[in-house]
């Protein structure tokens, strides 16, 4: 049952997540976090600062390692298959309607529409982990590494996932 379940999440949310890794995010979180409860939002915010840090696609290191945690190697690649199928169906069946579909308005109109839904959840999805983090480690590292990264990041044009790293480093040293 826990490999079905394994599939269902992953699935659900790569099914529903139009747009990719940053759409899908906060669908797994949902999943993983709230339904499931096979991870805390804490162990998901970790999480997904390590799948930001590391190069490849977001969706499927994050299925591979939850999938991997919950369910051990067959769980991996459940969750990993139930994380790329639904795009694999969606190219093969859409694949002979683009060029007809390319210019329509609707078709425009549809993916215009869908951004600022995107832009909701990710949000959410940051407040919650804002929260998380202002919870678990006080707000003296909480303004640290808030000004240390925006400083970091637009002052001196530092690459985010170095400032990631720096950030990870510095809970490793301080928040252990």
């Amino acid at each position: 049952m826990i490999y079905w379940d394994i599939f269902w999440a992953f699935f659900i949310s790569n099914l529903l997540g139009y747009g990719g890794g940053p759409s899908t995010i906060p669908l797994v979180q949902n999943e993983v976090v709230n339904r499931y409860e096979w991870m805390t939002l804490r162990e998901f915010g970790d999480l997904l600062a390590i799948a930001n840090v590391l190069p490849g696609p977001i969706a499927t290191k994050m299925g591979g390692f939850i999938g991997y945690q919950i369910g051990g190697v067959p769980g991996m690649l459940i969750a990993l298959a139930a994380t790329i199928l639904p795009s694999a169906i969606a190219v093969i069946i859409l694949f002979k309607f683009v060029n007809l579909f390319k210019d329509s308005p609707h078709v425009k109109m549809l993916t215009v529409s869908v951004q600022p839904v995107i832009a909701i959840l990710l949000g959410v999805l940051a407040f919650q982990f804002f929260i998380t983090a202002f919870e678990a480690s006080g707000v003296l590292h909480l303004v640290i590494l808030t000004a240390l990264g925006w400083l970091t990041m637009y002052k001196f044009k530092i690459h985010p996932a170095l400032v990631i790293l720096c950030a990870l480093g510095y809970g490793g040293v301080f928040l252990a």
